[in-house]
């Protein structure tokens, strides 16, 4: 059952430090197997990636069966119903819309007579995108990263999921056809991160990564960041719920396990303002878990990151979510837009008794890819900008350098950087 504590209990901080905590030190053993796995791709490129997908998938290639075939895909989207494939359509077509309206072009200004400054934006040329395949199947993950590269303009989508014994569910193959991603691979693991992130002969090296995976995965991204750009390293889900009393109890509960089912290490919290609708909720979860067909991953992580917690009032919830910044942050509040305001950190923020979690989960247009782990303080939602790449524009005429020439040379001189000054100064004396 849902432990239920007050702000002022002696336990308080200890259980809440444990949740917060909780993912933030890979098993041991990780970092190290990831290590080998990473170099021996980079090293022998296929013949390792072959190697490592026949080990962990239980699936025996050769390079020339990697990429998943025109015929396969349209084997996929054949065997989807037609009301899944609608609801698909419906996701991306949301997707795309919202994501549309994040997009940002090329400027420049002219604000000044005799100096041009601006910004071009390009987007990347090749992105890979990561789904899983491992406990869940995620179509939406699929239409969440591949979507927006899309929109963003980016040239080539390349996907890469793990595929155990040659099994796939359909609806991640329509959905990536219905996305436009261009090319897919039968790779999982932190061996489809370092062959996304080295290239090898069958699989083309790409310019950044997306997409969640477990910690294997995770740590994968990690290693690779600097030979290309990342989305983010993602932790654990988590779902933060403000309460304040109002609302239906049954609610908020599948709400609550609506994060549990996602995995052991989810972290499920209420913080409620009434003690009596925080008893019922931690009732109601009980029956509702009890239904589950992930019911054993939903009893661990209720039982170990679930809980309900009592504020004085609002104002002391709400300085509790920005202290933990949540991946999911719901207001289920009678008046949810007068809480709006006082949020500094959060990945995406639910309005309301009527919009629970999982509608950002799958259609609504906002992106699913969060920062979680507290990363809301300093990262954002996965969007156009992760698959755009900006250049500054500086261009100075001759009285624009006569002008500000001198003050460029003193500041050279400062530094002590002298041909960065003589490369004003050299053309100052030449005008």
């Amino acid at each position: 059952m849902m432990r239920m504590l007050s702000f002022d209990d002696p336990g308080f901080e200890a259980a809440l430090g444990a949740i917060v905590a909780r993912g933030e030190t890979p098993p041991e053993g990780v970092e190290a197997a990831v290590e080998e796995i990473v170099e021996a791709v980079r090293l022998r490129g296929d013949e390792a990636l072959l190697e490592y997908t026949a080990r962990f998938d239980g699936l025996t290639l050769n390079s020339g069966q990697l990429q998943v075939t025109s015929d396969e895909i349209e084997a996929a989207v054949a065997a989807v119903d037609e009301a899944s494939l609608q609801a698909l359509r419906l996701a991306a077509d949301r997707i795309a819309a919202f994501h549309r309206r994040q997009k940002t072009e090329t400027w420049l200004t002219t604000d000044e007579q005799d100096v041009m400054l601006g910004q071009m934006v390009q987007p990347l040329e090749r992105v890979g995108i990561y789904v899983p395949g491992g406990k869940a199947s995620y179509p939406s993950s699929v239409l969440m990263n591949a979507v927006p590269a899309k929109v963003a303009g980016v040239e080539e989508v390349v996907m890469a999921v793990p595929m155990p014994q040659g099994e796939v569910n359909p609806h991640v193959l329509a959905a990536a056809h219905l996305a436009g991603v261009d090319r897919i691979f039968k790779i999982g693991g932190a061996q489809a991160v370092a062959a996304l992130a080295y290239g090898t002969a069958t699989v083309p090296r790409v310019d950044k990564i997306t997409g969640p995976g477990n910690i294997y995965v995770a740590t994968a991204k990690r290693m690779v960041f600097g030979q290309v750009d990342i989305d983010m390293i993602a932790g654990p889900s988590e779902i933060l719920v403000i309460n304040d009393g109002s609302g239906t109890p049954e609610h908020i509960a599948v709400d609550l396990l609506s994060q549990a089912e996602h995995d052991e290490l989810a972290a499920a919290i209420l913080v409620t303002t009434d003690a009596d609708f925080g008893r019922r909720v931690q009732q109601a979860v009980e029956e509702q878990l009890a239904t589950l067909q992930r019911a054993a991953i939903a009893r661990l992580s209720i039982d170990d990151f679930g809980a309900i917690l009592v504020a004085r009032d609002l104002n002391e919830a709400m300085a509790l979510s920005n202290r933990i910044a949540p991946e999911h942050l719901e207001l289920a509040v009678a008046e949810p837009f007068s809480l709006l305001p006082k949020i500094r950190h959060a990945g995406a923020i639910f309005m309301g008794h009527h919009c629970p979690e999982a509608a950002g989960d799958y259609l609504a247009g906002p992106n699913h890819t969060l920062p979680t782990g507290g990363t809301a303080r300093f990262f954002s939602p996965l969007g156009v900008d992760d698959f755009v790449k900006k250049s500054s524009i500086i261009s100075f005429s001759r009285a624009g350098l006569e002008r500000l020439g001198p003050s460029i040379v003193h500041l050279a001189e400062l530094e002590g950087l002298e041909a960065h000054g003589r490369s004003v100064s050299i053309r100052l004396n030449d005008l």
